[in-house]
């Protein structure tokens, strides 16, 4: 059932009502060898009360036999006394009738297996009628025959046995729903059917739980549903008569969902997210695996050297320029600090800023770390927006640069030290950089977000002509042009890397945009980005 969680629907079962007449529509075909015990009373004379031995074979099939004969001709009182709990089976079996509106059922039972002696299983065949409207239901479910306290085989009663999907607390309701269904719909109005889109299983009950009192249009159906105990979402078992739907907009993208989903396919621990670079609207959220951790939106790893974008604002805004001398020189740092390395060792006294971009020198960044001063650093990522709680109208990881000093200070200068991000930050990162300005990530129309969402002043559009050009650098010239090979000239990116205490490879990172879109993604102990993380966004901005 796609909607919120009813409320108000059914009223209150009655534990001590004994039965319902009206059942003589219903039937039985045993499948069992009952022995000819079909009235239930053999097993029932036959057994001690005071055995403690797992009912035989014959108990079994008998007590099976006989409670779905008494269901099945509307004998509740005779039905609840062949259960471990009378009084809680009275209430659900008269339910079934009054409240599921079952009119008439048949039962077929199965013979227990060995793995299994004491269950039946059985399939049930019935019709459900409710205000002139009568469809057909069939369902497997199952019993199992105990001993009760008497040491007598009775039916262990749980509301399973009416149907496998209920469990505690659940009852069975048939009737008019009291909302419309909700469909999810992509940005072109396409429905985004969560069996088709994985790593949306989640993501669209969440939608669904947090909008469908806020989404106007549709008509509600008429079905059989489990209404939760714990007030989680229905579950619709039958559907009678079908409402017309009301839909939510999202901002994602069905063409470029679907094409994330196939890129993180076979890459453990991955994750990548797509924005519009204009408004800030989430295209694309994918994960792998599904099942798992959401590294999509939810990760908060270090992001290695895609942060120099930011650390590179910070030093365009602080007097430089692309041209602007920046040594490149392995094992330096500033102030007596620890030493970095540069990957491959790689040094380049006479390199600027744009050449250690696009080679993503380490040392050239860490060497220019007093031109911004310890407060640059947070100052530049509060522009983009990575100071700030982000409400996108699902839950994420918000952005975190704690600032410091001395080596930590150093570190951040390399996306490194205690900065946190996820694919969907360092997305929005690369679409500041494209046009200057931070729209906070969002999955639905920001009317339907409770709550305030971030705002942040942008960078200037000298900045951004600046990262731009070393962006596309990076493609041309750098790390990042075997991957984003054919891309044309309103494409950037970058590559990234993050070590981590707890992998021998580091976790491999890649943004980049062309045109309106732009995407990230994180490999896990990937290695280097351009190699795990680098073919994930290529695949994603393709599809856009």
């Amino acid at each position: 059932m796609s909607r919120g969680v009813k409320t108000g629907i059914i009223g209150t079962v009655f534990a001590g009502m004994l039965g319902v007449a009206g059942f003589g529509a219903y039937n039985i075909y045993t499948g069992l060898d009952s022995g000819g015990g079909g009235g239930g009373s053999s097993a029932n004379e036959q057994s001690s009360p005071t055995n403690s031995a797992p009912p035989s074979g014959k108990d079994v099939t008998d007590i099976a036999s006989d409670f779905l004969t008494a269901w099945s001709s509307g004998d509740i009182t005779r039905a609840a006394q062949l259960t471990d709990s009378p009084r809680t089976s009275t209430g659900a079996l008269t339910a079934y009738k009054t409240q599921a509106h079952v009119t008439s059922v048949e039962f077929t039972p199965s013979p227990p297996t060995e793995t299994a002696p004491t269950v039946v299983p059985f399939t049930v065949t019935a019709q459900v009628s409710y205000q002139g409207v009568a469809v057909p239901w069939s369902y497997r479910s199952s019993l199992a025959v105990v001993r009760g306290i008497a040491g007598k085989p009775v039916v262990q009663w749980k509301q399973s046995v009416l149907n496998p999907h209920l469990g505690d607390g659940d009852t069975l309701v048939t009737g008019q729903v009291p909302a419309p269904d909700l469909e999810i719909v992509d940005r072109k109005g396409r429905v985004m059917d969560p069996a088709d889109y994985p790593s949306l299983v989640r993501i669209i009950p969440d939608l669904r739980s947090r909008y469908a009192d806020k989404v106007g249009g549709g008509t509600p159906g008429t079905e059989t549903y489990v209404e939760k105990g714990d007030q989680s979402a229905p579950q619709t078992l039958n559907v009678l008569k079908k409402g017309k739907p009301a839909r939510l907009e999202t901002t994602l993208d069905a063409t470029i969902q679907k094409a994330a989903e196939k890129a993180v396919t076979g890459k453990d621990k991955s994750g990548v997210t797509a924005v519009d670079v204009n408004t800030g609207g989430i295209l694309a959220v994918a994960y792998n695996p599904a099942s798992g951790f959401d590294y999509a939106l939810r990760d908060n790893a270090a992001p290695g050297s895609t942060f120099k974008i930011v650390t590179s604002a910070a030093l365009l805004e602080h007097g430089m320029t692309p041209s602007s001398p920046a040594k490149c020189i392995n094992g330096a740092n500033i102030n007596q600090g620890k030493p970095y390395k540069n990957d491959g060792n790689m040094n380049n006294p006479s390199a600027n800023l744009k050449w250690d971009f696009a080679q993503s020198c380490n040392t050239g960044f860490i060497l220019k770390a007093n031109t911004i001063g310890t407060s640059g650093l947070k100052n530049a990522a509060a522009q983009f927006g990575l100071t700030k709680e982000w409400n996108i109208g699902t839950p994420t990881q918000d952005p975190s640069v704690p600032g410091g000093s001395g080596d930590e200070f150093t570190s951040e200068m390399i996306g490194q030290g205690q900065i946190q991000a996820s694919p969907l930050i360092m997305a929005s990162v690369a679409a500041t950089a494209r046009t200057g300005d931070f729209h906070q990530p969002r999955i639905v129309a920001k009317s339907l977000i409770e709550g305030p969402i971030a705002t942040a002043p942008g960078i200037s559009q000298q900045t951004s002509q600046y990262l731009r050009q070393m962006m596309r650098s990076a493609i041309t010239s750098g790390t990042a042009s075997g991957v984003m090979s054919g891309f044309g000239p309103d494409s950037g990116a970058k590559t990234g890397s993050a070590e981590t205490d707890t992998s021998a490879e580091p976790n491999g990172w890649f943004t980049a945009y062309d045109g309106s879109v732009a995407a990230a993604a994180v490999v896990h102990s990937g290695g280097h980005g351009n190699q795990s993380a680098g073919p994930i966004v290529a695949a994603v901005l393709r599809a856009s």
